[in-house]
């Protein structure tokens, strides 16, 4: 059976950030991933995780101003060197929280930029936050959006992430697989975990439509959780979906599709 982390941005989100960590522990997670921990001292998450017995498998780099609709600055020419700070900003979280992966969120393509200059500065931002991380010991993933979801974002389809990381080349450079954003962008998901396993380090889920738990749409989740088996998928899966309820009511999905019933 897959090992599943409870993804605190979407989940137990009627509470603070911080009481967060206790949920999602009672409710039988393990482990936790979240976007952003930078609005909280590193010490009091920290903290939080030894409490209560949880790893955290996974954040994000820095991503530009989330309020106001930015979704990540990878991809922007004119932000490289925001970028940087931003890497360095999340290595420190990274050694004192014990993460071992950071994700690199492309952004939405700025409007009139070449799509040559995009892919460039995209591939650079890349080798540079690889090389930071890999002195730390830290993977660095990239993950494909989907454009319905946010419309213009630059890097949508895994084979566009597959190549960009045989461009920049780093032994430390993952694809981070999100099985929501796939089924809405391109489907084939059991044939591309399969086909890309060695290049995938952390899988997401969500159901579609609605983006809800597993269970409440179109998508095969104990074929898919068998397969994950099956084809030796060893890391987490982040549970990165908005409950349709709440969390709590929700989580029937882990023993009856799990089990197949």
């Amino acid at each position: 059976m897959p090992r599943f982390a409870a993804n605190l941005t979407m989940l137990f989100n009627e509470v603070p950030f911080l009481e967060r960590f206790e949920r999602a522990a009672r409710a039988g997670f393990e482990a936790v991933e979240f976007l952003f921990p930078y609005e909280h001292p590193a010490a009091e998450i920290r903290q939080r995780l030894d409490a209560y017995g949880l790893r955290l498998v996974l954040h994000n780099l820095p991503a530009g101003d989330w309020a106001a609709g930015e979704r990540g600055i990878a991809c922007h020419p004119d932000r490289v060197e925001e970028f940087r700070a931003g890497v360095g900003t999340a290595l420190r979280y990274a050694r004192e929280l014990g993460v071992p992966q950071l994700n690199c969120l492309a952004g939405k393509a700025p409007a009139g930029v070449a799509p040559e200059l995009l892919r460039r500065t995209f591939g650079a931002n890349l080798r540079y936050a690889a090389d930071r991380l890999q002195s730390a010991g830290l993977k660095l993933l990239v993950e494909p959006i989907n454009t319905w979801d946010i419309p213009g974002f630059y890097l949508h389809r895994t084979d566009q992430a597959l190549a960009l990381l045989d461009e920049v080349g780093a032994d430390n450079l993952f694809l981070q697989y999100d099985l929501y954003h796939a089924q809405r962008t391109e489907g084939e998901l059991a044939a591309t975990l399969q086909r890309h396993l060695p290049r995938i380090a952390h899988v997401q889920l969500a159901d579609n439509p609605g983006r809800n738990e597993p269970g409440t749409g179109e998508i095969a989740w104990p074929f898919l959780f068998a397969h994950l088996d099956r084809i030796g998928y060893t890391g987490w899966v982040g549970c990165e979906y908005k409950p349709a309820v709440s969390t709590e009511a929700g989580l029937g999905w882990r023993e009856a599709l799990v089990a197949g019933r």
